[in-house]
């Protein structure tokens, strides 16, 4: 039944068993008799790498960068863009501004990344910012810009981690007034914590 029907999960096979034949079989006793390799739609066997198997493979040639998005005390938005190693989960770059353009940004990876980088892929989302202009852009940076899938956060897990941490360790107790209060109340707390 799995061979026949490659798309279907062991939850509906165990269904089909059940209403079919009448036998209850658990999913996870099913699990064992799927076809152990991961396979397309189509059925085929897949011989590309998964997700999580490029991200540890490469994991040393790879940098992460998300924005998020912060309250000031006047109700002002400030955007803290994050940039970080992902093989050390180590923080390359950060920077705040009110007005994020794709200059700046491009600007910032700039600063942050040196001339003689071992870095061959950047890693980021499908944001406005991101613009197919910028990503030329950093292909003269001899990096090769991988974007994550829509929706899905997990992709980007280490800097959405990382993000996350920033908030509940710094944003929810100090309130910024301005973007230089901001950027350096997230320095400080960021170095405590190393």
């Amino acid at each position: 039944m799995a061979r026949e029907n490659p798309s279907w999960g062991e939850e509906r096979i165990a269904n089909e068993l059940l209403l079919k034949l009448g036998l209850r079989v658990s999913p996870r006793t099913n699990r064992k008799y799927l076809p152990n390799s991961p396979a397309a739609p189509d059925g085929k066997p897949r011989h590309d790498q998964r997700w999580s198997t490029f991200l540890k493979n490469h994991a040393a040639a790879i940098i992460a960068c998300d924005f998020c998005v912060v309250a000031s005390a006047t109700f002002r938005l400030f955007y803290v863009l994050v940039i970080m190693d992902h093989a050390s989960r180590r923080i390359i770059h950060l920077n705040v501004t009110a007005h994020p353009t794709a200059a700046w940004t491009l600007q910032q990876l700039r600063e942050a990344i040196p001339s003689d980088h071992t870095y061959r892929f950047i890693l980021h989302d499908h944001d406005a910012i991101f613009s197919p202009g910028f990503d030329e852009s950093l292909a003269h940076l001899d990096l090769e810009i991988v974007t994550t899938p829509v929706r899905s956060p997990q992709a980007n897990a280490l800097c959405e981690r990382l993000i996350g941490t920033l908030r509940r360790e710094c944003l929810d107790w100090i309130i910024p007034l301005t973007e230089d209060q901001e950027c350096a109340s997230t320095w400080s707390s960021m170095e405590m914590r190393e």
